[in-house]
């Protein structure tokens, strides 16, 4: 399949989608929008997620398809959760137990180093949000 069909096919399915399930509340460009941002969020949470399990478990243990399967079902615990757990305290808990239960089974580690990868994983992706907005900045100030 080449891309100007898979393209096709998507453009497709976000017009039979954007017209049928959600005609006021999201449309088609809404929604590609979405997915290419839930995209880049999933492939920049599998690195920082691998980055951060090799430092604290080893390569042997933190492999990259790994750190993708986590992210990608995290990802999904919030978003599960909101509609069972109204209480915002209550769900956050709950999906910080499901990431760490995530990083405990793939990463093959006890809590404090599942622990140790989400904390670690944390500062790796404020440290290069900041360091992306700083060069974002200075990019836009040179001429």
């Amino acid at each position: 399949m080449t891309y100007a069909r898979t393209f096709a096919a998507i453009g497709l399915i976000l017009n039979r989608i954007g017209e049928t399930l959600w005609p006021s509340q999201l449309g088609q460009i809404e929604l590609l929008f979405s997915l290419i941002v839930f995209t880049v969020n999933l492939i920049v949470l599998t690195v920082v997620l691998y980055v951060a399990g090799v430092a604290v478990v080893g390569k042997k243990r933190a492999k990259f398809g790994d750190g993708f399967v986590i992210s990608l079902f995290g990802t999904f615990a919030g978003p599960i959760l909101d509609p069972f757990v109204p209480q915002y305290g209550l769900g956050a808990i709950i999906s910080l137990i499901v990431w760490l239960l995530l990083i405990r089974r793939f990463c093959e580690t006890g809590w404090l180093e599942a622990l140790a990868v989400g904390i670690l994983a944390m500062i790796v992706m404020v440290a290069s949000g900041f360091l992306l907005g700083f060069l974002v900045t200075i990019g836009l100030l040179l001429p």
